[in-house]
Order: structure tokens, then C-alpha cells, then sequence
């Protein structure tokens, strides 16, 4: 019988996600015994702190990381778009699971039709720059409100009245079965992700010489793909750790859409481009959307906006 242990945050989402992972390891791998060893990362331990006054990268990955190389854990289960783009030395990615829907959605009490549903001054609730440049790109009239804090919490701050609706990723929702609280999906297209939005990161030490082979049974290359088609974009733009960026890579049979947005947080500058192409040059694709951003001022844009937090 093998014994292994998984390092993940102690979110009812992390640990829900990191079951999903045990579950389907086992399924594929009779005989495999995986206990929990839950980690609380610098974002767990201050939930008030806006996102983007943060200087320090892998703020909800780093200490999970540091497990992992310490050897009290064999591998960890992330929420990928929380790992930074330039990826610990040691480390590695060894499994990509299928996609989850990667949308952002409104929760907010009553079913509405998209941003543009929502009344006159609501209050709406996030910590996310990409966010609140889309939110206030749409919608000046918005009041953004700081919320911060798990799901659960944040969906709290909607039913007890605190803010009138929060935007939230729908993966969430649905892996903790909150799918109820979704009042409307935001279109990818225009209100775009963050970069591996939805997509779980499994990751292991480099120097390991049997869990890639353990964990690779769950890596999708579908979605590996799309995500590091996405996350290429980002890394080529090298905003600061918390950025008004969009990357959302949408792939129809043999092709490929990328589509992107950089943004100040007034939404007073907002850069969009859109690239299609085979999905077989994926990275090219995004190297090429990259380069049309940075062309368009992108770099500028994001030098401001740490200037400015």
C-alpha cells in the first residue's frame, strides 16, 4: 500500500478540490492512501489587506510550496491561477485536471441579466483589480466594495446585506455547492478571467523520481493547452502579484481564440486584443497577443498601476 501526503490550504474550497484530487487518485491507483496536511498561507493570514497592496508573489501558494520542499508533504493541490507565473525552483506542475467553467458570476440575491442588471450605485463586492477595472469599465455608477475572505464568507456579505452583490469565479461556487447562489454568468468574451481561471495545479518536487508517474493519470492536455497559453501572456507582460489583467483562451474544435485586456483600476485606460489562430500554435498565438499588448502601451500601464498602489 502506498502512503502519500497532500499539502493544500484549509478553505472549505481547498480542501474540497484536494478531496476531488485523493478521489480520483485512488480511483486510478488501488491501494493509495493519501492524508491531508492543510497549510495556512500569509493570504489566509490576513484576510482585511487589500490584494493589490501586496508586494510579495504566491501569496495563497508559498507556504503550501514550502511544504512540499521541506518533505512534509509529496505533492499539493493549487487553485492555478493563484501560482505565480515564474514557478518555484524544485518544483514542477505534473498534473493539469480538466477544467472547470473558468467564468466570473454575480451573486446578489436575485437572478439579473449581467452587470448591466444591476441598479443605479449598488454595491458591489470584490478585492480583485482585474475585477474592479472590469466592473468600473462597465459600470462608473458601481460603488466597489473591499470584500475579502473565503466563499462562504463572501457570499455572507450579499444575504446579509452588506453589499448588494459580489463577483466571484463560478468554480468556486460549484466545487463547494454554492451553485444556487449564482445569479447570472458574466461572458468570458467580455468580462475575461483571470489567467487558469477554474484550472487546479497539481505539483510535486522535480527530484521525485515516482510522483509525476502517480499524478500524471489526472493531467488533461486539453486543458493544459489552454491555461498555458493563458498564463504566457501574463508572464510575457510581468505585472506586479495582484494586476488589472484579463487572459481567457477559448478553444473551438481545432482552433483557438485568446482574448486579453490590461487596465488601470479607474478603468480609464482599458487595453483589449483578440488573437485566433490553430490550437496546435497556442503559444505562439499567445506570444503574438503579448506582443500587441505590449505595443499598445500594456507595460506602461501596469508600471502606473504599482506606482499608484
Amino acid at each position: 500500500m502506498t502512503r502519500l501526503v497532500v499539502a493544500t490550504r484549509a478553505s472549505r474550497l481547498a480542501l474540497a478540490q484536494t478531496q476531488w484530487v485523493i478521489d480520483a487518485l485512488k480511483a486510478t491507483h488501488p491501494g493509495l492512501e493519501v492524508a491531508i496536511h492543510t497549510v495556512t498561507t500569509k493570504g489566509d493570514q490576513d484576510a482585511r489587506t487589500e490584494l493589490w497592496k501586496f508586494t510579495s508573489s504566491g501569496l495563497f501558494t508559498s507556504q503550501v510550496e514550502q511544504a512540499i520542499l521541506e518533505g512534509r508533504a509529496d505533492f499539493a493541490v493549487h487553485s492555478f491561477k493563484d501560482l505565480p507565473t515564474e514557478l518555484t525552483g524544485g518544483l514542477r506542475i505534473a498534473a493539469i485536471p480538466r477544467r472547470h467553467p473558468p467564468e466570473d458570476v454575480l451573486v446578489c440575491g436575485r437572478a439579473i441579466a449581467g452587470v448591466e442588471g444591476l441598479w443605479p450605485g449598488a454595491k458591489v463586492g470584490t478585492s480583485s483589480p482585474r475585477r474592479i477595472a472590469l466592473l468600473r469599465s462597465r459600470r462608473s455608477d458601481l460603488e466597489i466594495v473591499t470584500v475579502r475572505g473565503n466563499v462562504e464568507t463572501r457570499v455572507i456579505k450579499v444575504t446579509s446585506g452588506l453589499v448588494d452583490a459580489v463577483v466571484m469565479a463560478r468554480a468556486g461556487l460549484d466545487r463547494i455547492g454554492l451553485s444556487d447562489r449564482i445569479s447570472c454568468i458574466l461572458d468570458p468574451m467580455l468580462f475575461i478571467p483571470a489567467p487558469a481561471q477554474g484550472a487546479l495545479a497539481i505539483q510535486c518536487r522535480g527530484d521525485d523520481p515516482a510522483m509525476p508517474a502517480i499524478l500524471k493519470v489526472l493531467d488533461d492536455p486539453a486543458t493544459r493547452l489552454v491555461v498555458e497559453a493563458e498564463r504566457m501572456v501574463l508572464s510575457r507582460l510581468h505585472p506586479g502579484c495582484h494586476a488589472p489583467v484579463g487572459v481567457y483562451a477559448n478553444r473551438i474544435d481545432d482552433a483557438i481564440i485568446l482574448s486579453a485586456f490590461v487596465a488601470e483600476m479607474s478603468a480609464r485606460r482599458v487595453l483589449r486584443r483578440q488573437v485566433r489562430g490553430p490550437a496546435a500554435r497556442s503559444l505562439e498565438l499567445a506570444n503574438r497577443l503579448a506582443d500587441e499588448l505590449i505595443g499598445d502601451g500594456a507595460v506602461e500601464i501596469l508600471s502606473q498601476v504599482e506606482t499608484d498602489e
